[in-house]
């Protein structure tokens, strides 16, 4: 049986090899995420993918709250802006405003030693450029052993695993998919840290369909409109 498991995975990385980067997202220009918890829509994730020759940028923007008796508990707000040349990473910015508390990471490539860069709310410093940015849509991030947080810049090591293949109808289609499971690798973490995410990709495009995870309520992105 661990032979078999081993065999999967070890096909499973080739054929993603084969897309090592980012520009099979060259055929989408717009990508619309509907937030849940439990089950109840409370907002949107939205990314936009800008094309110019080599360069691709990608727009993203997040919005939902929490009520309750039509109170507002909870206020998030998110923009984001991510840039690659030729497929390669380029630079990164975003600010996040959770109810009164402002968030921000700035990471950019150093030329001298193509090392990132990373200005950020939780974490300053350099790092290694194999590290990917925690945003769900680039695939490449089932490869790394860590990523860097899109909120604040804190880098949160992570184990992934594939969990096998899903079908998952969304809004009255079916996708088939390859489902993962992020945890974080530093199991001293407090729980509202640790990293406990499941993530549900097209098996022939990639395509970022469902993401979900439990954190003081059940939370789900569900892929809603692909332009």
């Amino acid at each position: 049986m661990k032979k078999i498991l081993l065999s999967i995975i070890i096909i499973l990385s080739l054929s993603f090899e084969t897309f090592s980067h980012v520009k099979h997202y060259s055929q989408y220009e717009f990508l619309e995420y509907e937030l849940f918890r439990n089950n109840k829509s409370i907002g949107f994730h939205n990314y936009k993918f800008l094309k110019n020759d080599e360069f691709l940028t990608v727009e993203s923007e997040v919005s939902f709250k929490i009520t309750k008796l039509g109170v507002d508990l909870y206020k998030y707000y998110a923009k984001s802006m991510e840039k690659y040349e030729n497929g390669v990473f380029s630079s990164f910015s975003s600010t996040t405003k959770q109810n009164k508390k402002d968030k921000y990471v700035n990471i950019r490539v150093d030329p001298s030693d193509n090392k990132l860069i990373i200005d950020g709310s939780s974490f300053k410093g350099k790092v290694d450029n194999s590290l990917i940015i925690g945003t769900w849509w680039n695939h490449e991030i089932i490869k790394k052993d860590a990523q860097i947080s899109a909120v604040s810049g804190r880098i949160i090591k992570q184990n992934v695993e594939f969990l096998g293949k899903e079908v998952v109808k969304i809004n009255n289609k079916n996708y088939k998919t390859l489902k993962f499971r992020f945890t974080s690798s530093d199991k001293s973490l407090s729980k509202d840290k640790k990293l406990n995410t499941e993530i549900w990709y097209e098996e022939d495009t990639f395509l970022w369909v469902k993401a979900a995870f439990d954190k003081t309520g059940y939370w789900e992105y569900r892929l809603k409109k692909v332009k």
